[in-house]
This record gives structure tokens, sequence and C-alpha cells, in this order.
């Protein structure tokens, strides 16, 4: 422990105005916003947008394969854009999530700091997002009005990726829903700028203007093949690692439904809950927990009533119907990873008729394989409707091999839609 101590460099005040902090991507739009976010408290930032080939390449030359795929690409991304010539290596900061949960993401910051060690850039602050006491820098800090504003940046998120993806396979006009989707991106970073849009009251009045906008862009709506995409968190939104999957989805003439990263952030909050009544614990935390429970659930509840009002989109169900569902065949305590959000995910899609369903699972996530294709069984079982592939992805698997399977499940889905 004193190793990693003296290891680790602190991203201090002075830091702050003179460092750019690489953020490594993994939703564009959602990162977007909140870059916004962190960018009105002072920080420089700058979001990672490399993809390809290279970036597996240079995970590989700092990460064993043996190590989980999303920490291989987000390392490979940053170690690239270190590579670039784009950046001042004196003037640099990196970051990154740590849960100091059971899964190896907690990791990746001591797998980071032993890349830059390598290179001989030991020197470079290495910044840890967490809720958990893990790490702290006098330079940054997560405070509550961060916090509340960067949740506010999910919730825009998920809706806008929603309804994109539901109007976007029978658009008349081809590239009209992506080109909205730029646009109100564009509309709430100018808001944000401004320290606007953040409020509940605010953003139940742009929701409505974001679902009545998408509503008006002319369709033809076809029948289609009606695809869900779960799996563990990185590679079931990331481009980057899973090849383009929902480009590939729409380029075979499917409909595609991604649950959103809110219903993920609720789960990981309720799993605090759920640890002190499972194992015991202090009250008072719980009473804390809950009320950040709570302004979850207001977000996500304001979202699914502004797109209720439009009867030809699908809202997403809330957490606590996921919750429900999943109850009768997997434990709460089954929470490392998506844990049983995986699951009931997967129910969920099946209930709103995205019965054929993509399982993105990385190589070295044992957890996600486990509440992923190890439940396939037990909910077939229950909903024989299911057509579920799980496709997985490391720095070996072809781009070929995994579209392939993922064609045979859609002969499938077409043959029962016949």
């Amino acid at each position: 422990m004193a190793k990693a101590n003296i290891e680790r460099v602190e991203f201090t005040k002075e830091m702050k105005e003179t460092h750019t902090i690489l953020v490594p991507n993994m939703l564009p739009t959602h990162f977007a916003l909140i870059m916004k976010v962190i960018e009105s408290y002072g920080y420089k930032v700058d979001l990672l947008r490399s993809s390809g080939r290279e970036v597996v390449d240079e995970g590989l030359k700092y990460v064993h394969n043996d190590t989980c795929y999303p920490a291989l690409l987000t390392i490979g991304q940053m170690m690239n854009a270190l590579h670039s010539g784009n950046y001042d290596l004196d003037k640099v900061a990196l970051i990154m999530t740590q849960t100091g949960g059971g899964c190896r993401a907690s990791n990746y910051i001591h797998l980071i700091r032993k890349a830059l060690k390598k290179d001989g850039l030991e020197k470079m602050p290495v910044i840890s997002i967490n809720l958990s006491g893990l790490e702290s820098n006098s330079g940054f800090k997560l405070t509550l009005p961060m916090v509340r504003k960067a949740i506010a940046a999910l919730a825009y998120g998920d809706l806008l990726m929603l309804l994109k993806n539901q109007v976007k396979p029978y658009e008349v006009n081809s590239g009209e829903a992506e080109k909205l989707m730029e646009s109100w991106t564009e509309k709430l970073v100018k808001l944000f700028s401004e320290g606007k849009a953040f409020s509940q009251k605010e953003s139940k009045k742009y929701y409505a203007e974001i679902v009545k906008d998408f509503a008006a862009i002319k369709i033809n709506k076809t029948e289609k093949v009606k695809v869900g995409i779960v799996g563990e968190i990185y590679v079931k939104y990331s481009a980057l690692a899973n090849n383009d999957l929902e480009e590939f989805l729409f380029e075979q003439n499917c409909e595609v439904m991604v649950p959103g990263i809110l219903g993920f952030m609720i789960f990981k909050t309720d799993n605090r809950i759920e640890d002190i009544n499972l194992y015991g614990g202090s009250s008072a935390k719980k009473a804390v927990v809950k009320l950040l429970f709570d302004f979850f659930c207001k977000f996500e509840n304001n979202i699914i009533d502004a797109v209720k009002e439009y009867p030809q989109f699908t809202a997403p169900s809330p957490y606590a119907h996921l919750k429900k569902i999943v109850g009768p065949i997997i434990g709460y305590g089954c929470k490392m990873g998506e844990g049983w959000l995986l699951t009931a995910e997967m129910m969920e899609l099946i209930e709103q008729g995205y019965g054929n369903i993509v399982c993105a699972q990385p190589f070295g996530c044992l957890p996600n394989h486990i509440v992923g294709k190890g439940m396939i069984r037990k909910i077939k079982e229950i909903m024989p409707e299911a057509n579920i592939v799980p496709i997985d992805y490391d720095p070996s698997a072809t781009k070929v091999n995994q579209e392939n399977r993922i064609k045979l499940m859609l002969a499938v889905a077409r043959e029962n839609m016949a």
C-alpha cells in the first residue's frame, strides 16, 4: 500500500490552471454533455475520440491480454493520445472512474500508472473519480452540485439516444435523426455553459421539447427486426469496443434499443442500500444513499413521462419494474459488474418487443458472463420467445466472425416474424 501511495502523483490546485485532463470515450453524446459540466467548474478537458485497431494494439503494449478488454481499450486510447504529439506531456492529466467494488475496473487507475511508468511518464497525474474515498486530489473535487449536474447530463444523453434509435430506421429523409441529436447536443452544451437546464423543472421542459422535435420527423413505419443490446457497460455502449454494433444493426435493417445508463447508475446506488439490507450497516448512510437514489429516479420518471406523451415511441420501464421482474430468478446480492440488472434488461427488452438481443461479453469479465450468458437458459424457460446471442469481444476476436454470429440470430428473428 505504501508503494502505491509513493507512486501516486496528486492533481494539485495549480494543475487545474495549467493541465488538460484527457477523458476516455464511452458514450459520445453523454460524455460531450458531461465534459461541459466539468468545464463549467474551471477545468480543461478533452474527450478522446481515437478508434480503430491502433487503439487495441496500443493497449496490448501496456495491458496483459488476460486483463479485461475494456481496460485494454481505455488505456490504449489514453496512451495513443499521449503518443499523438497533440499534447504537452508536462501539462496533461488522465482521469478514470474507480468504484472500489469487486470489478477489476477499480484497478484501472493502477494499470494506467503502470503504463505511464513504462513510458517514463510516471510524473503524470491520474485522477480517480470515486464516491468511496479511495483517492482524493486537492485540484479536482467532486462536489454535490457537480454530481447533480452530471446526473442531469446523463439523463439528457439517455433520452437523445433512445429517440434517435427509434426514429433513425424509419426516417424518410436519411440522417435527419442524427442531425437532430447533434443539434440538441449543441443546444444543451450552450445551456449548460450558461448554468441552465439542470434543475428538475427545467429538464422536464426540455425533455418535452426534445420528444416533440423527434416526433415531428417524417417517418415511414415499416416492419423491421427489433434488436436490443445489453452487456458489460463499456462494450455495450462504446462503438470502439463493440465494432460499431449499432451501425451494423441499422445496416441490417433493424431497429435498435439500448437501455440507458441512468438505470445502471440507479442500480449502483441501490446496491449500497441492498448491502445494508442484506449484511447490516449504518442507518444514517442508508438514509443519505436513499436521497441520491430518489434523485436519480426523479430524472428517470420525468423521461418516461415525456416519452409516453407520444404513443409512437417506446418508453423505458422504471427501475422498480426491472427489479420486480428479475427477483424470482436471481438474487439482489448478485451485483458485481452489471449484476442482476443485465438479466433484468434482457427481460425488459423481451417484454417491450425487442426479444432479439445481442449480449456483448468482453473477455475477462467473469461477472458479466454469469449474469449474461449464464442466465440465457433461465430467461428462455420463462420467455420462450427470447432470441439471444452472446458475442465475445476481445483483441483476437474478428469483426467478421462477430457479425456472422449476429446475422444468424437475425435470420432466426426474420423466420419468427414470417
